[in-house]
């Protein structure tokens, strides 16, 4: 039903390559250039400028590329719409999650999802908050899961679920004199931290403010790119780490972590959907409400 063109257009847009457009559309290299020359033919316009190596969007592509968002969002839309007169609810689903929520949280809620709705092909990418929300931009998600409080006000936050964080030790050493931690001790304990970047880091550093702290006041050990990184340090060295309870919860169970009680530390974040503000994918919409309702269930057995 959608003119090919436009669907190569949004592509080269989306990519600013014609090399990745023409990979990624299963198509030559010299299929792209013509179908974009006879886009820019039927328009009047160019849409792209050459330079060099490089491509640029010009002011009528730009003007294009949001009515073809649009477009495409319709179409969905219509597509689901008519799945559901035929009793039915199916097509495709990209979604991207901070890593936290990637590992730990949404598996679950994503399992009982494809249960549910077995005619929706739903994928999963990851990466820290700021990966998520470029990829919000550059369209390859149409819905994000994240942990941090960016507020971009081009994106729309909807809350779905709780997470607690706390620091986290191993058991085999001794962190202090085994009493709450004072801010004045928390600064002589080596300690892992998230990557930049990331939402954990970034809720972690804004309460760490209210002790009045600052990460240039710590002994930062390391920054690392991932929580089972941290978690595999953790093992092998008298370290702490500010950690999702839900990612350590087996570790806890099984006696190998344990919780290093901060005075007047307390976390409890948000974990937010996140999506372009104007029209939202009805798939999209569809998986935030079944995941509000059953974030519940999966936290509790977790």
């Amino acid at each position: 039903m959608l003119d090919f063109r436009l669907k190569v257009f949004y592509t080269v847009a989306r990519r600013l390559s014609f090399t990745k457009a023409a990979e990624e559309l299963f198509i030559s290299q010299p299929a792209v250039t013509k179908h974009i020359h006879e886009l820019e033919q039927q328009l009047g316009m160019a849409m792209f400028e050459r330079i060099g190596n490089r491509i640029k969007i010009t002011r009528a592509g730009q003007i294009l590329l949001k009515h073809a968002d649009d477009i495409f969002t319709s179409y969905r839309n219509l597509e689901y719409e008519i799945n559901q007169l035929k009793h039915a609810q199916g097509g495709l689903l990209p979604l991207g999650a901070s890593t936290t929520i990637a590992q730990y949280f949404i598996p679950p809620v994503l399992a009982q999802f494809n249960l549910r709705y077995t005619d929706v092909t739903a994928s999963l990418m990851s990466g820290n908050t700021e990966q998520i929300e470029q990829a919000l931009f550059d369209k390859t998600i149409q819905l994000g899961l994240i942990e941090g409080r960016s507020k971009n006000p081009v994106l729309k936050y909807v809350e779905f679920a709780k997470d607690e964080i706390a620091l986290i030790g191993n058991v085999n050493y001794t962190y202090g004199d085994n009493m709450p931690l004072t801010a004045a001790t928390l600064k002589t304990i080596p300690l892992l931290m998230r990557e930049q970047g990331s939402g954990t880091l970034e809720v972690i550093t804004d309460e760490l403010k209210r002790l009045k702290l600052k990460l240039t006041d710590l002994q930062i050990a390391m920054y690392m790119g991932s929580t089972e990184s941290i978690k595999s340090y953790l093992h092998h060295a008298p370290c702490a780490a500010f950690l999702s309870l839900q990612a350590v919860k087996r570790e806890l169970e099984a006696g190998e972590f344990k919780i290093l009680p901060v005075k007047n530390f307390r976390l409890v974040r948000k974990f937010h959907f996140i999506h372009l503000q104007g029209q939202q994918d009805k798939l999209a919409q569809l998986f935030m409400r079944f995941a509000r309702q059953n974030a519940g269930t999966v936290t509790q057995n977790a």
